[in-house]
């Protein structure tokens, strides 16, 4: 005599370790129901659905957009592996972190509110929680490169300030801060509706028969507003000085103007991250501070893993990199603290004076960690 077919011994055998089943309903798909589901309800639901089996035989295959289909794919992956190269806090004269503003591997350009970002994000992450983390709404936004942004400073404080941004097309751009803040368009139609009123582009080397390198990106930017200039690190392996000129005329009008002065000077081609004071050479993973007057090394730290930026903290280092970890260190080399922070890796860390800190990496995340080392707010910034 055959053995019958136990489907409560079947279902329990098969549960998975949040109580739930898969179970195959008769229209072939696989479902997960709950174990404390009764057998009557098992049995409605494994019943094929005239109707249903009705619609799935009409679709219309003709209808079926392979174009759309590959771009939504290849836009999913994008936004996942989205990486946030700078972070910069706004200029104001509250105390307290306002408004901090993000450039990204999509050549984006956008502020975020911190208030906003705390009452709306989860304070505090985990590493799976923070992958998962909605885009958050900024408050103003630009399409500002072809290619990823690298770098986004502020030239000048308040409101008359311009904001400054580089990337891999190898152009500086600026914008009237006070202009970005005050613009009344929609948040879902910016993007380009701001001309840039300073835009320059890395010179060209000329070769044999008069042809053209190809434009050396921008890596990095450093402003001198009390001497009028802006310093760029470009991919050619040079260091380039622009003049910031800025103009008036009978006609009420104000011009910024951007002339190269001089090239500062020429680099080794070997993989250097270069800061102010702050150096880290070789394989990334030894941090060096130097006294620039003497020409002396003070320290040399080791780090575990590749450190990817530095800020000073009066007499500490903040360093982050390929590692998921906010390291500070004295400026002997000694280890102080470390804070785990959302992206797993970091590629910018902003301090702004109250101590408050803005971290940003891959997966387009941005980790805000207060002068306590507890996380204010982790939000995953806009995309183009």
């Amino acid at each position: 005599m055959p053995k019958l077919f136990d489907l409560g011994e079947w279902l329990h055998s098969r549960s998975d370790v949040d109580g739930n089943i898969l179970f195959l309903l008769g229209s072939g798909i696989v479902s997960k129901v709950n174990q404390r589901q009764s057998c009557s309800e098992l049995h409605r639901r494994s019943k094929p659905d005239k109707d249903s089996n009705q619609r799935r035989m009409c679709g219309d295959a003709t209808n079926w957009d392979e174009e759309a289909y590959r771009e939504s794919i290849l836009r999913e992956r994008e936004i996942q592996t989205r990486t946030v190269f700078r972070t910069v806090w706004a200029p104001s004269l509250n105390p307290n972190p306002e408004c901090v503003v993000v450039a990204s591997s999509d050549g984006s350009i956008a502020s975020y509110s911190i208030s906003s970002c705390v009452s709306k994000h989860p304070i505090g992450f985990c590493g799976a929680r923070a992958q998962r983390l909605l885009p958050a709404e900024p408050e103003g936004f630009l399409e500002g490169h072809d290619g990823p942004a690298y770098d986004v400073k502020f030239y000048g404080n308040g409101e008359d300030s311009l904001l400054l941004s580089c990337g891999d097309d190898g152009k500086i751009k600026g914008w009237r801060w006070k202009e970005f803040t005050e613009s009344e368009v929609p948040i879902t139609f910016q993007g380009n509706h701001m001309k840039p009123v300073l835009d320059l582009i890395n010179p060209q080397d000329r070769g044999p028969w008069g042809a053209l390198s190809p434009i050396p990106e921008n890596n990095a930017i450093a402003v001198d507003p009390q001497g009028g200039s802006i310093f760029s690190a470009a991919g050619d392996s040079c260091a380039y000085c622009w003049d910031v000129i800025i103009t008036g005329s009978e006609d009420g009008t104000a011009r910024i103007w951007g002339n190269i002065v001089v090239l500062i000077f020429k680099c080794y081609r070997e993989l250097i991250s270069c800061y102010i004071f702050v150096s880290a050479c070789g394989n990334g993973r030894n941090l060096s501070v130097w006294n620039l007057t003497a020409a002396e090394c003070i320290s040399s730290i080791s780090s575990g893993a590749t450190i990817q930026d530095a800020v000073f903290d009066n007499h500490q280092i903040l360093a982050v990199g390929a590692d998921p970890v906010l390291n500070r260190f004295d400026m002997n080399g000694t280890i102080l603290s470390q804070i785990q922070c959302a992206p797993q890796s970091a590629f910018s860390v902003s301090l702004h004076p109250s101590g408050v800190t803005a971290i940003g990496g891959y997966g387009g995340i941005v980790d805000v960690i207060s002068q306590f080392g507890s996380h204010l707010c982790t939000f995953r910034s806009h995309c183009v």
